[in-house]
């Protein structure tokens, strides 16, 4: 191996080993999958071996992948920090700003903080990124995140914003249909995908319901609030949505609905940074606002 190693082709190795593809791995890094293709035969030119191998499962890693992953990993790492010290210091306000958190807190809170956040700072831009998975703050996938649970890491910086409680609720033609008797068997429930299961709603309203059926699964809170207003059974929802919504009846239920918390995190090295800072004050002051609405009663 006489030429030096390119960083761009060991990220896009690090890329493809995760992804398992040429094009989720173009994805992550958003270049072109032609590019990851011409930048891992160049990594394996240089290198004299093959580093993945391609199975109907997708790219494997081969041995020698095996033994330089760890390596490419610490690399990845120690350039991540450089970047996020970089950016520490960068007292601009002005740029972009990555934040991360799932649909129904992106519906509820981002539109009027970053309206608020543009009324004094138009140079500032926002880049929302919606998904069920946790972005890693660490690897600089975003910059902020808004989540339902604790974030766990000594480099990150963390604080509760806000407490959600929860409710069962069915439309009025669903309740008439099928009664308020929540011991009944064969009442519908609309609850989450299967790999959310775990979640204290879905396991909460199993066992407040426990004659009850799937009726319909989904990871999208809008679509369980559709599906309870078109009467297709019951649904345990965040109140802050459900509460003002018509065409549906808040249930009474023996046992308290979960109480869920919302967190805002931040990276140590970036929790400075002036634009950042303004976004983070720009959703406090909307939370404040929609305190009501987020915390009734």
């Amino acid at each position: 191996m006489d030429q030096p190693i390119d960083w761009d082709d060991l990220r896009s190795f690090l890329a493809i080993a995760r992804q398992r593809s040429l094009s989720g791995a173009a994805r992550e890094l958003g270049l072109r999958q032609s590019t990851m293709s011409r930048r891992l035969a160049a990594l394996e030119a240089k290198s004299g071996a093959r580093l993945l191998q391609r199975t109907p499962r997708g790219y494997d890693l081969t041995p020698l992948g095996e033994a330089v992953l760890g390596n490419a990993e610490r690399m990845e790492a120690e350039a991540i920090a450089i970047e996020r010290a970089v950016q520490g210091r960068d007292v601009a306000l002005s740029g972009t700003v990555r934040i991360t958190t799932v649909e129904v807190l992106s519906n509820l809170l981002l539109p009027g903080a970053i309206a608020g956040l543009r009324a004094k700072y138009p140079g500032i831009q926002v880049d929302v990124l919606t998904d069920s998975r946790a972005l890693s703050l660490s690897k600089r996938e975003a910059d902020l995140a808004l989540r339902m649970t604790r974030f766990e890491g000594g480099e990150l910086v963390s604080r509760r914003v806000a407490r959600m409680p929860s409710a069962l609720y069915a439309s009025p033609d669903y309740l008439a249909a099928h009664g308020h008797d929540l011991t009944a068997p064969g009442h519908a429930l609309i609850t989450v995908a299967e790999d959310q299961a775990h979640q204290p709603e879905a396991q909460w309203l199993t066992e407040t319901a426990p004659g009850g059926v799937v009726a319909l699964r989904t990871n999208s809170r809008d679509t369980q609030l559709a599906a309870a207003r078109a009467g297709i059974g019951l649904a345990c929802l965040p109140r802050f949505l459900a509460d003002q919504a018509t065409g549906l009846e808040r249930i009474p239920t023996r046992t308290a609905p979960p109480l869920r918390e919302m967190w805002l995190g931040v990276h140590a090295d970036l929790r400075h940074m002036p634009r950042v800072r303004a976004l983070i004050e720009a959703l406090d002051s909307q939370i404040t606002r929609l305190r009501p609405l987020i915390e009734p009663d």
